[in-house]
Protein backbone atom coordinates (compact mmCIF):
# COMPACT_ATOMS: atom_id res chain seq x y z
CA UNK A 1 0.00 0.00 0.00
CA UNK A 2 1.29 3.43 -0.94
CA UNK A 3 0.82 5.95 1.85
CA UNK A 4 -0.29 9.33 0.49
CA UNK A 5 1.44 12.49 1.73
CA UNK A 6 -1.52 13.73 3.79
CA UNK A 7 -1.78 10.36 5.56
CA UNK A 8 1.88 9.86 6.44
CA UNK A 9 2.01 11.50 9.88
CA UNK A 10 -1.21 9.88 11.19
CA UNK A 11 -0.04 6.50 9.87
CA UNK A 12 3.41 6.83 11.45
CA UNK A 13 1.89 7.58 14.85
CA UNK A 14 -0.76 4.86 14.62
CA UNK A 15 -0.09 2.30 11.87
CA UNK A 16 -2.88 0.07 10.59
CA UNK A 17 -2.64 -3.24 12.52
CA UNK A 18 -3.25 -5.13 9.27
CA UNK A 19 0.10 -3.86 7.98
CA UNK A 20 2.85 -6.33 8.84
CA UNK A 21 5.82 -4.74 7.08
CA UNK A 22 6.63 -1.08 6.39
CA UNK A 23 9.21 0.35 4.00
CA UNK A 24 10.52 3.84 4.77
CA UNK A 25 12.61 5.31 1.97
CA UNK A 26 13.84 8.56 0.44
CA UNK A 27 16.71 11.04 0.20
CA UNK A 28 16.08 12.67 3.60
CA UNK A 29 18.00 10.31 5.89
CA UNK A 30 17.16 12.28 9.01
CA UNK A 31 13.42 12.16 8.33
CA UNK A 32 13.65 8.47 7.45
CA UNK A 33 15.36 7.61 10.74
CA UNK A 34 12.92 9.74 12.73
CA UNK A 35 9.89 8.08 11.18
CA UNK A 36 11.41 4.63 11.67
CA UNK A 37 11.93 5.38 15.36
CA UNK A 38 8.39 6.75 15.76
CA UNK A 39 6.97 3.63 14.13
CA UNK A 40 9.17 1.38 16.23
CA UNK A 41 7.95 2.94 19.46
CA UNK A 42 4.37 2.00 18.59
CA UNK A 43 5.56 -1.59 19.06
CA UNK A 44 8.21 -1.37 21.80
CA UNK A 45 8.95 1.34 24.36
CA UNK A 46 12.71 0.85 24.11
CA UNK A 47 14.23 0.44 20.65
CA UNK A 48 17.30 -1.10 22.28
CA UNK A 49 15.28 -3.77 24.10
CA UNK A 50 17.35 -6.96 23.59
CA UNK A 51 14.25 -9.19 23.83
CA UNK A 52 11.65 -7.32 21.80
CA UNK A 53 13.69 -5.31 19.27
CA UNK A 54 16.29 -6.46 16.79
CA UNK A 55 18.15 -4.54 14.09
CA UNK A 56 19.48 -6.35 11.04
CA UNK A 57 21.40 -5.17 8.00
CA UNK A 58 20.34 -6.05 4.48
CA UNK A 59 23.82 -7.50 3.97
CA UNK A 60 23.32 -9.94 6.84
CA UNK A 61 20.05 -11.16 5.30
CA UNK A 62 21.73 -11.71 1.94
CA UNK A 63 24.38 -13.87 3.63
CA UNK A 64 21.77 -15.78 5.66
CA UNK A 65 18.30 -15.55 4.03
CA UNK A 66 16.74 -17.86 6.62
CA UNK A 67 17.44 -15.34 9.36
CA UNK A 68 14.57 -13.12 8.22
CA UNK A 69 12.03 -15.88 8.81
CA UNK A 70 13.66 -16.85 12.12
CA UNK A 71 13.67 -13.33 13.54
CA UNK A 72 10.30 -12.27 12.15
CA UNK A 73 8.45 -15.31 13.49
CA UNK A 74 10.28 -15.57 16.83
CA UNK A 75 8.19 -15.13 19.98
CA UNK A 76 9.20 -12.65 22.64
CA UNK A 77 10.74 -14.19 25.76
CA UNK A 78 9.14 -11.43 27.85
CA UNK A 79 5.79 -11.40 26.05
CA UNK A 80 4.36 -8.79 23.70
CA UNK A 81 5.06 -7.92 20.10
CA UNK A 82 8.56 -7.68 18.62
CA UNK A 83 10.10 -5.11 16.27
CA UNK A 84 12.46 -6.15 13.48
CA UNK A 85 14.30 -3.27 11.78
CA UNK A 86 16.23 -3.84 8.55
CA UNK A 87 18.78 -1.16 7.66
CA UNK A 88 20.27 -0.29 4.25
CA UNK A 89 17.49 -2.12 2.42
CA UNK A 90 17.69 -2.45 -1.35
CA UNK A 91 16.17 -4.37 -4.25
CA UNK A 92 18.51 -7.28 -3.51
CA UNK A 93 16.38 -8.38 -0.55
CA UNK A 94 13.06 -8.00 -2.41
CA UNK A 95 12.79 -11.78 -3.18
CA UNK A 96 13.26 -12.69 0.48
CA UNK A 97 10.64 -10.13 1.53
CA UNK A 98 8.19 -11.37 -1.09
CA UNK A 99 8.58 -14.90 0.23
CA UNK A 100 8.12 -13.78 3.84
CA UNK A 101 4.99 -11.74 3.09
CA UNK A 102 3.19 -14.85 1.91
CA UNK A 103 3.08 -15.91 5.55
CA UNK A 104 4.02 -12.94 7.78
CA UNK A 105 3.95 -12.83 11.55
CA UNK A 106 0.68 -11.54 12.95
CA UNK A 107 2.41 -10.17 16.08
CA UNK A 108 5.79 -8.86 14.99
CA UNK A 109 6.34 -5.80 12.77
CA UNK A 110 9.03 -5.39 10.10
CA UNK A 111 10.33 -1.86 9.46
CA UNK A 112 12.72 -1.45 6.54
CA UNK A 113 14.91 1.62 6.03
CA UNK A 114 16.16 2.48 2.55
CA UNK A 115 17.62 5.40 0.65
CA UNK A 116 16.18 6.85 -2.53
CA UNK A 117 14.24 4.23 -4.54
CA UNK A 118 13.01 4.87 -8.06
CA UNK A 119 9.42 4.01 -9.09
CA UNK A 120 10.90 0.99 -10.89
CA UNK A 121 12.46 -0.37 -7.70
CA UNK A 122 11.39 -3.98 -7.05
CA UNK A 123 11.34 -3.38 -3.30
CA UNK A 124 9.24 -0.22 -3.57
CA UNK A 125 6.82 -1.87 -6.03
CA UNK A 126 6.38 -4.81 -3.67
CA UNK A 127 5.52 -2.64 -0.67
CA UNK A 128 3.21 -0.37 -2.67
CA UNK A 129 1.28 -3.32 -4.15
CA UNK A 130 0.77 -5.76 -1.28
CA UNK A 131 -2.24 -5.25 1.01
CA UNK A 132 -0.34 -6.10 4.20
CA UNK A 133 2.58 -3.74 3.53
CA UNK A 134 3.07 0.03 3.38
CA UNK A 135 5.58 2.26 1.58
CA UNK A 136 6.34 5.61 3.23
CA UNK A 137 8.37 8.18 1.23
CA UNK A 138 10.70 10.65 2.98
CA UNK A 139 11.49 13.49 0.65
CA UNK A 140 13.41 16.65 1.54
CA UNK A 141 10.98 18.99 3.28
CA UNK A 142 10.29 22.47 2.02
CA UNK A 143 10.31 25.66 4.05
CA UNK A 144 6.54 25.51 4.71
CA UNK A 145 6.80 22.06 6.33
CA UNK A 146 9.77 23.15 8.41
CA UNK A 147 8.03 26.27 9.71
CA UNK A 148 5.34 23.99 11.17
CA UNK A 149 7.98 21.76 12.80
CA UNK A 150 9.90 24.75 14.19
CA UNK A 151 6.77 26.34 15.69
CA UNK A 152 5.71 23.04 17.28
CA UNK A 153 9.10 22.39 18.85
CA UNK A 154 9.48 25.95 20.14
CA UNK A 155 5.92 26.09 21.50
CA UNK A 156 6.54 22.90 23.47
CA UNK A 157 9.49 24.55 25.22
CA UNK A 158 7.75 27.88 25.91
CA UNK A 159 9.42 29.89 23.14
CA UNK A 160 7.91 32.27 20.61
CA UNK A 161 9.61 33.32 17.40
CA UNK A 162 9.21 36.38 15.19
CA UNK A 163 8.04 35.73 11.58
CA UNK A 164 11.26 36.94 9.92
CA UNK A 165 13.33 34.79 12.27
CA UNK A 166 11.09 31.80 11.54
CA UNK A 167 11.41 32.28 7.78
CA UNK A 168 15.19 32.63 7.94
CA UNK A 169 15.56 29.54 10.11
CA UNK A 170 13.28 27.41 7.91
CA UNK A 171 15.15 28.50 4.79
CA UNK A 172 18.52 27.60 6.29
CA UNK A 173 17.48 24.29 7.84
CA UNK A 174 16.04 22.69 4.70
CA UNK A 175 17.67 19.52 3.50
CA UNK A 176 17.61 16.96 6.30
CA UNK A 177 15.17 16.45 9.21
CA UNK A 178 17.93 15.31 11.56
CA UNK A 179 19.97 18.45 10.96
CA UNK A 180 16.82 20.56 11.27
CA UNK A 181 16.06 19.14 14.71
CA UNK A 182 19.68 19.63 15.73
CA UNK A 183 19.46 23.29 14.71
CA UNK A 184 16.20 23.77 16.63
CA UNK A 185 17.64 22.15 19.76
CA UNK A 186 20.72 24.35 19.50
CA UNK A 187 18.51 27.43 19.28
CA UNK A 188 16.46 26.38 22.32
CA UNK A 189 19.66 25.90 24.32
CA UNK A 190 20.97 29.27 23.15
CA UNK A 191 17.74 30.95 24.31
CA UNK A 192 18.10 29.53 27.79
CA UNK A 193 16.51 26.10 27.52
CA UNK A 194 12.88 24.99 27.91
CA UNK A 195 10.52 27.29 29.83
CA UNK A 196 13.33 29.63 30.84
CA UNK A 197 12.70 33.14 32.17
CA UNK A 198 14.37 34.61 29.10
CA UNK A 199 12.06 32.76 26.70
CA UNK A 200 9.01 33.89 28.67
CA UNK A 201 10.09 37.54 28.49
CA UNK A 202 11.04 37.89 24.84
CA UNK A 203 10.46 36.29 21.46
CA UNK A 204 13.26 34.84 19.37
CA UNK A 205 14.46 37.51 16.96
CA UNK A 206 16.22 37.34 13.60
CA UNK A 207 19.60 38.24 15.11
CA UNK A 208 19.17 35.36 17.62
CA UNK A 209 18.78 32.67 14.96
CA UNK A 210 21.51 34.15 12.77
CA UNK A 211 23.93 34.30 15.69
CA UNK A 212 23.06 30.81 16.92
CA UNK A 213 22.53 28.89 13.67
CA UNK A 214 24.73 30.79 11.29
CA UNK A 215 28.06 29.32 12.29
CA UNK A 216 27.99 25.51 12.61
CA UNK A 217 26.34 22.80 10.48
CA UNK A 218 23.95 25.14 8.75
CA UNK A 219 26.77 27.51 7.99
CA UNK A 220 28.77 24.69 6.43
CA UNK A 221 26.18 24.48 3.66
CA UNK A 222 26.30 28.27 3.33
CA UNK A 223 30.10 28.11 3.16
CA UNK A 224 29.82 25.59 0.33
CA UNK A 225 27.33 27.73 -1.60
CA UNK A 226 29.35 30.91 -1.31
CA UNK A 227 32.56 29.08 -2.24
CA UNK A 228 31.04 27.45 -5.33
CA UNK A 229 29.13 30.50 -6.54
CA UNK A 230 32.09 32.75 -5.65
CA UNK A 231 34.59 30.69 -7.66
CA UNK A 232 36.67 29.55 -4.66
CA UNK A 233 37.27 26.03 -5.97
CA UNK A 234 39.64 24.71 -3.30
CA UNK A 235 37.42 25.75 -0.39
CA UNK A 236 34.34 24.45 -2.21
CA UNK A 237 35.76 20.95 -2.62
CA UNK A 238 37.05 20.80 0.96
CA UNK A 239 33.69 21.93 2.35
CA UNK A 240 31.80 19.50 0.12
CA UNK A 241 33.97 16.60 1.29
CA UNK A 242 33.40 17.60 4.92
CA UNK A 243 29.61 17.76 4.47
CA UNK A 244 29.43 14.37 2.75
CA UNK A 245 31.58 12.79 5.47
CA UNK A 246 29.25 14.29 8.08
CA UNK A 247 26.31 12.54 6.43
CA UNK A 248 24.72 15.49 4.62
CA UNK A 249 22.81 14.19 1.57
CA UNK A 250 23.73 15.23 -1.96
CA UNK A 251 20.10 16.27 -2.47
CA UNK A 252 20.41 18.70 0.45
CA UNK A 253 23.53 20.20 -1.13
CA UNK A 254 21.82 20.60 -4.51
CA UNK A 255 18.64 22.09 -3.01
CA UNK A 256 20.68 24.64 -1.05
CA UNK A 257 22.59 25.65 -4.18
CA UNK A 258 19.37 25.94 -6.18
CA UNK A 259 17.74 28.05 -3.49
CA UNK A 260 20.71 30.45 -3.45
CA UNK A 261 20.77 30.77 -7.24
CA UNK A 262 17.04 31.51 -7.29
CA UNK A 263 17.61 34.32 -4.81
CA UNK A 264 20.39 35.67 -7.05
CA UNK A 265 18.07 35.41 -10.05
CA UNK A 266 15.25 37.30 -8.33
CA UNK A 267 17.59 40.05 -7.15
CA UNK A 268 19.36 40.35 -10.51
CA UNK A 269 16.04 40.61 -12.35
CA UNK A 270 14.87 43.38 -9.99
CA UNK A 271 18.09 45.33 -10.56
CA UNK A 272 17.83 44.98 -14.35
CA UNK A 273 14.24 46.24 -14.18
CA UNK A 274 15.51 49.44 -12.55
CA UNK A 275 15.47 48.74 -8.81
CA UNK A 276 18.34 49.99 -6.63
CA UNK A 277 20.94 47.33 -5.70
CA UNK A 278 20.60 47.74 -1.93
CA UNK A 279 16.82 47.90 -2.09
CA UNK A 280 16.67 44.76 -4.24
CA UNK A 281 18.79 42.86 -1.71
CA UNK A 282 16.77 44.11 1.27
CA UNK A 283 13.58 42.96 -0.45
CA UNK A 284 14.66 39.31 -0.19
CA UNK A 285 12.90 37.11 2.35
CA UNK A 286 14.59 35.74 4.33
CA UNK A 287 17.14 38.56 4.21
CA UNK A 288 20.78 38.04 3.31
CA UNK A 289 22.89 37.47 6.43
CA UNK A 290 24.74 40.75 7.04
CA UNK A 291 28.15 39.02 7.13
CA UNK A 292 27.50 37.65 3.63
CA UNK A 293 26.06 40.77 2.04
CA UNK A 294 29.30 41.92 0.39
CA UNK A 295 29.88 38.45 -1.09
CA UNK A 296 26.28 38.38 -2.33
CA UNK A 297 26.76 41.75 -4.07
CA UNK A 298 29.93 40.49 -5.75
CA UNK A 299 28.08 37.42 -7.02
CA UNK A 300 25.39 39.67 -8.51
CA UNK A 301 28.09 41.47 -10.49
CA UNK A 302 29.75 38.27 -11.73
CA UNK A 303 26.64 36.20 -12.52
CA UNK A 304 24.52 37.30 -15.54
CA UNK A 305 20.91 36.10 -15.68
CA UNK A 306 21.67 33.67 -18.49
CA UNK A 307 24.39 31.90 -16.52
CA UNK A 308 22.15 31.65 -13.44
CA UNK A 309 19.37 30.08 -15.51
CA UNK A 310 21.65 27.58 -17.27
CA UNK A 311 23.26 26.58 -13.95
CA UNK A 312 19.86 26.06 -12.33
CA UNK A 313 18.88 23.83 -15.24
CA UNK A 314 22.15 21.92 -14.87
CA UNK A 315 21.50 21.33 -11.16
CA UNK A 316 17.94 20.19 -11.87
CA UNK A 317 19.22 17.59 -14.33
CA UNK A 318 21.85 16.47 -11.80
CA UNK A 319 19.22 16.08 -9.07
CA UNK A 320 17.19 13.82 -11.37
CA UNK A 321 20.31 11.75 -12.09
CA UNK A 322 21.05 11.43 -8.36
CA UNK A 323 17.63 9.85 -7.81
CA UNK A 324 18.42 6.97 -10.19
CA UNK A 325 19.53 3.75 -8.53
CA UNK A 326 23.19 2.92 -9.01
CA UNK A 327 24.38 6.39 -9.97
CA UNK A 328 27.64 7.58 -8.29
CA UNK A 329 25.88 10.60 -6.79
CA UNK A 330 28.72 11.99 -4.66
CA UNK A 331 31.12 11.91 -7.63
CA UNK A 332 28.60 13.42 -10.04
CA UNK A 333 27.89 16.24 -7.61
CA UNK A 334 31.55 16.99 -6.88
CA UNK A 335 32.34 17.14 -10.61
CA UNK A 336 29.46 19.54 -11.21
CA UNK A 337 30.44 21.80 -8.32
CA UNK A 338 34.02 21.80 -9.57
CA UNK A 339 32.88 22.80 -13.05
CA UNK A 340 30.62 25.61 -11.82
CA UNK A 341 33.30 26.99 -9.51
CA UNK A 342 36.06 26.87 -12.14
CA UNK A 343 33.89 28.54 -14.78
CA UNK A 344 32.99 31.48 -12.58
CA UNK A 345 36.64 31.80 -11.47
CA UNK A 346 37.75 32.04 -15.12
CA UNK A 347 35.05 34.60 -15.85
CA UNK A 348 36.14 36.85 -12.99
Amino acid sequence: MKIQFRDIEPFIKKPDPKIRAILIYGPDNGLMRERAQTLGKTIVDDLNDPFNAVTLSAGALLEDPARLMDEAHALSMMGGDRLIRIEDSSDKIAPALKNYLQNPSLQNLLVLEAGELSPRSALRKLFEKEKNTAAVPCYVEGERDLTVLIRQELNQTGHKIEPDALNWLASNLTGDRGQARSGIEKLITYMGGPSSEKSAQQAIMLHDVQTCCGEAGVQSLEDLVYSVIGGNTETALKTYSHLINEGVSVIAVLRTLQNHLRRLHITKARIESGQDLNQAIKSLRPPVFFKQESAFKMQLQRWPLGRIESTLQRLTVLEAQCKKTGMPVETLCSQTLLGISKNIAKAA
